[in-house]
């Protein structure tokens, strides 16, 4: 991995744990608002960005959940799940806003491994937990949209990894 690549990945890491530090009451619950979840949208600029992500949430996950052990597997799964499925889309959708649309669903949907582990962990209802976390998820994803298509405008995101 180049130093540029592995710079550009921790500097997001540190963003996003530095993020879900102040939001931690939000972050891990029945209805979860996780702000820093807008960076997973970095992928749809370049793939790279995918360790520093996958990195980001498994060290948020460790230092802030109240249950890490199982916030660390399903939470490193479902980022690497949507991430992967985003990367994989981009080969066909080039379109910068329907890429980040497609992120945003992606995210969305697969909110269910984590209201599957809410149910293990906690026995929080499946349905309910599913519902609850994804509108949250669809709510910071979809606000997100605009504000990295700006920051992309700016800094050109591309070219940091």
């Amino acid at each position: 991995m180049k130093l540029k690549t592995l710079v550009g990945n921790g500097v997001l890491a540190a963003l996003y744990i530095a993020v879900t530090m102040l939001i931690q009451p939000f972050g891990f619950s029945q209805i979860q608002f996780r702000i820093s979840e807008i960076f997973n949208h970095l992928v749809v600029f370049n793939k790279k960005y995918i360790f520093g992500m996958i990195i980001a949430v498994f060290i948020s996950n460790m230092l802030f959940s109240p249950i890490p052990a199982f916030d660390i597997i399903f939470g490193v799964a479902h980022t690497t799940i949507a991430l992967l499925i985003t990367i994989a889309s981009g080969r066909f959708i080039k379109n910068i806003w329907a890429r980040m649309t497609i992120n945003t669903i992606v995210f969305t949907v697969t909110m269910f491994i984590i209201a599957l582990e809410l149910k293990l962990a906690l026995g929080l209802p499946f349905f309910i937990t599913w519902a609850t976390i994804a509108a949250g998820e669809f709510i910071v994803m979809a606000a997100g949209m605009p504000v990295v298509y700006a920051l992309n405008k700016r800094l050109n995101l591309k070219k940091y990894v």
